[in-house]
């Protein structure tokens, strides 16, 4: 297929994410004002306890098998390989430019984490759906091309809310260390509104006297593991999303389950599809989430231009370019079968802008959440083109 025809044809799912992102952003303005801040809050939470995780779940609970996972099971390595690149570079340009501590995690989650589950869940269908699509039958197409996003959403899923959870917060810390101990007896940030309002505050240092109490060995150990049990990242890790992820790998590995609940002819089918109408509503949610966030990056948040500009290049040219020779390695040496889609998909996924969730971990930090929307404003102007130069170029090496 001709490089220009497949440009036209990459550019389309682009545009319809972007139209999405474009409305959020007008239901935003103070003139609509139907996306405020407070608005925005409540629906980060149903994305967030309940959009998503039926989303994961019913979709992974209908397209992964015993038999998919057999040939799916680099795209866990791939992704990892693709985050672990994003977090070295993040970190390394967090030491150029210097960026305050409390903005630490932030520009290492733009570097390593991209938006895998609504971006690939909308383009590879689109890409399918195309009368120019290099991919073959288009029903068959998109069936696979489900279950690639899918499985990206819930490995992405379970990364972001776990190992950059830890980060991000960690780097929030930093934010109030210089402030005076006497300050610090009311909890520090507070997830209003919401059922985790426990889990974000900070945890104060014992007395002198208390640590230097003598405690014996199996004490010690009790006490350790009371720890780690009550911790607000094993919580954060065992999110509902990776919860979600979880039941929707054993629907649908486990043939009992899934004949009672996957599939028209299921005597439970009922209350599958239920759940699935539910999941439908996540995507169009948080697009138009980040679009209304991205109102904050119009009006600036003080920036630098050097962090920007950084940003964008890992996300634009160095991941996009390092995955060529991650994906292309892994198939010379048998890793990855010879099916077009499949190693698209692989490719991809270092092309995508980074996660929305990111987003959504700022707001239950209170920290970071203008600057996010600035880099979340010029990576979505620049996407626009980058991702459908990558996307086009792509298609080309696979075909």
């Amino acid at each position: 297929m001709e490089l220009l025809s497949l440009f036209i044809t990459s550019v389309i799912p682009v545009i319809k994410v972007l139209l999405v992102i474009a409305v959020g952003l007008l239901l935003a303005t103070e003139s609509v004002d139907l996306l405020g801040s407070s608005v925005r809050h409540h629906l980060n939470n149903l994305v967030f306890y309940v959009f998503f995780p039926a989303l994961i779940g019913c979709s992974l609970a209908d397209t992964v098998t015993v038999e998919s996972l057999s040939t799916l099971w680099f795209m866990p390595l791939n992704i990892f390989i693709s985050c672990i690149t994003g977090s070295t570079l993040g970190w390394i340009l967090v030491k150029i430019t210097r960026t305050p501590r409390h903005l630490h995690g932030l520009v290492i989650a733009c570097s390593s984490a991209a938006n895998l589950g609504n971006m690939l869940l909308i383009i590879l269908p689109a890409l399918c759906e195309e009368t120019n699509s290099p991919f073959g039958d288009s029903s068959t197409c998109s069936a696979y091309g489900e279950a690639y996003a899918s499985l990206s959403l819930a490995i992405q899923a379970i990364y972001v809310w776990s190992i950059l959870y830890f980060i991000m917060r960690r780097s929030a810390d930093c934010a109030v260390e210089e402030i005076p101990s006497e300050t610090l007896t009311e909890p520090l940030i507070i997830s209003h509104g919401s059922s985790e309002e426990n889990i974000y505050q900070v945890d104060l240092p014992q007395s002198m006297d208390e640590a230097n109490q003598k405690i014996s060995t199996s004490g010690k150990i009790k006490q350790c593991f009371m720890t780690v049990i009550r911790s607000k990242s094993l919580k954060m890790i065992f999110a509902p999303s990776t919860i979600a992820a979880i039941v929707g790998f054993i629907v649908g590995i486990v043939s009992p389950f899934r004949k009672a609940l996957v599939g028209s002819s299921a005597p439970l089918h009922v209350i599958f599809s239920s759940i699935e109408l539910i999941g439908e509503a996540g995507i169009p949610s948080i697009t138009l989430i980040v679009g209304a966030n991205l109102l904050k990056g119009l009006k600036g948040s003080g920036v630098k231009t050097s962090l920007i500009v950084g940003i964008l290049v890992i996300r634009n040219i160095l991941l996009p370019a390092s995955g060529i020779g991650v994906v292309k390695a892994a198939k010379s040496l048998g890793m990855v079968e010879s099916d077009s889609l499949y190693e698209f998909t692989l490719l991809l996924q270092y092309a995508i802008p980074p996660a929305m969730n990111i987003g959504t971990i700022s707001q239950m930090l209170g920290t970071g959440e203008s600057e996010f929307s600035v880099l979340m404003l010029w990576n979505y102007v620049v996407v626009a083109f980058s991702l459908t130069l990558w996307t086009a170029f792509y298609m080309w090496l696979v075909t």
